[in-house]
């Protein structure tokens, strides 16, 4: 079966195509430049196809997923200073779209580049976004494409409505679904050595055991 980019080689219009193609990029571009020049520190908005989309406020449960993930990824990374973690606010610039992910872990090779006042940041090595009715669509459709595109070796899908992960890993250029659960332990495959409970996410009590082990050294 050919792909897309087969099929449009293929076809006389190409020149057409192209020249179509070049037109919307930029006119992309324009906007995206217009974008970097007027967005603040206090925006949660990212550039995704040529739009700006802004982020709605979150529920509560969103926002405890959020922290838990964040302090014992965030608490892990720097006791064995494995890089850098980002929550929420982190500018992640790819080819075409701009992304705020909820989480992202940048391994320390890539970390020890970065500037103090920097803003724009490369593909992270692993990325969790919470779910969200209003974001659900994006994270799983444009993101799930993208961020395999540039690389992201890793992928959580975290639902705290439904309370389960599901763990993506990098397979060449796509992801595969490694695991889907609502119990038991996840290890990371990219943040070596990371390993917690599924409940630790949800279960404030659950996260603060994890917080222990992580602080011993378990």
């Amino acid at each position: 079966m050919q792909t897309i980019v087969e099929q449009l080689i293929q076809s006389p219009k190409l020149p057409l195509y192209l020249k179509q193609f070049q037109e919307i990029l930029s006119k992309e571009q324009q906007k995206r430049e217009e974008f970097y020049q007027t967005i603040t520190e206090e925006d949660k908005v990212e550039f995704i196809n040529g739009e700006v989309v802004f982020q709605s406020p979150v529920k509560l449960q969103h926002d405890v997923a959020s922290g838990a993930l964040f302090k014992l990824i965030s608490t892990f990374v720097a006791m064995h200073n494995l890089g850098h973690v980002g929550h929420e606010k982190i500018m992640v610039s790819l080819t075409r779209n701009d992304y705020e992910p909820d989480i992202c872990f940048f391994s320390q090779p890539k970390a020890e580049q970065f500037m103090p006042k920097q803003m724009y940041f490369p593909a992270p090595d692993f990325i969790a976004e919470i779910l969200s009715d209003s974001t659900e669509e994006k994270d799983r459709g444009v993101k799930f494409e993208d961020y395999a595109a540039h690389g992201v070796a890793e992928y959580w899908l975290v639902d705290p409505s439904r309370e389960f992960v599901e763990q993506y890993i990098l397979q060449r250029e796509s992801y595969e679904l490694f695991v889907k659960s609502n119990s038991g332990s996840l290890k990371s495959a990219i943040i070596t050595g990371f390993e917690i409970p599924v409940r630790a996410i949800f279960d404030e009590k659950e996260n603060l055991k994890a917080l222990q082990q992580i602080l011993r050294g378990v």
